[in-house]
């Protein structure tokens, strides 16, 4: 049988299935944008006038995270898990669609929702909140992380569902690495400086926390030492792919 090539049918038919799971609308294009709003509410009285502006960048920048980590940790960690359960993948593969063609589908579907997730997030927090006109290299720096994270974050969630292939372990794996992630980069109303000395070296791995604490810092210009951050960036994408390898190994074994 003739195999399929990849075709913007193809990535419509994944798209659908993203918008399908409410889950994902939710959390990843309302809830962020009602977590600015609240804590831009929040801090009105706790922060001097003339730093607000400051403080509800930095919201924005943090809140922005939440994005690409529910669609793509949680959503697609989700939905794939379904179809490996239901054995779709396996079905799809005899009708001449290869595993790499699809995956190639789902992840410029995913990318493809979140970049209109991050446009929606951002138009309404622009409308809403006082926040700060970026310099350009700035924006254009928290763009490139912002997808350089979300395509981390595609191979982390499709190795977590592929060494379970179930929904249950694989939403529980993922849900808690969503809070456990929220709650070490400073997502939850606790910076990562308050944190005790050994979350703190945890959060210190995780570009998560680098974007939401310091990024607002150059935000309208300034020097800052990316050293850190890009380091932590290779380490997080490193760690999410020996997760993806060691999964498809497990897979192989299986299938065997």
């Amino acid at each position: 049988m003739q195999k399929k090539q990849l075709n913007w049918r193809l990535v419509q038919y994944e798209l659908r299935n993203i918008v399908g799971n409410i889950f994902v609308i939710f959390f990843g294009v309302f809830f962020p944008i009602m977590m600015s709003a609240l804590f831009s509410i929040v801090i009105k009285n706790q922060v001097p006038e003339e730093q607000y502006s400051g403080a509800i960048t930095s919201i924005f920048i943090t809140m922005i995270l939440i994005v690409p980590m529910a669609v793509l940790l949680i959503g697609y960690a989700a939905n794939y898990s379904q179809e490996l359960e239901k054995d779709i993948p396996l079905r799809l593969n005899l009708f001449g669609f290869r595993e790499r063609t699809m995956l190639f589908a789902k992840m410029i579907a995913y990318l493809i929702f979140t970049t209109g997730a991050f446009l929606l997030y951002t138009i309404f927090d622009i409308i809403m909140l006082d926040i700060q006109v970026p310099k350009l290299s700035s924006a254009l720096c928290l763009i490139a992380s912002l997808y350089a994270l979300s395509v981390i974050l595609f191979i982390l969630a499709h190795g977590i569902a592929t060494i379970f292939r179930k929904f249950g372990p694989t939403y529980a794996v993922s849900m808690l690495l969503y809070f456990g992630f929220m709650i070490l980069c400073g997502m939850m109303g606790v910076s990562v400086d308050q944190l005790p000395k050994a979350l703190k070296a945890i959060a210190k791995l995780l570009p998560m926390s680098y974007m939401s604490g310091d990024f607002a810092g150059f935000w309208q210009g300034g020097k800052y030492n990316f050293a850190p951050f890009l380091q932590s960036m290779l380490f997080f994408g490193a760690v999410s792919l020996i997760i993806l390898i060691l999964s498809i190994r497990k897979n192989q074994r299986v299938i065997k």
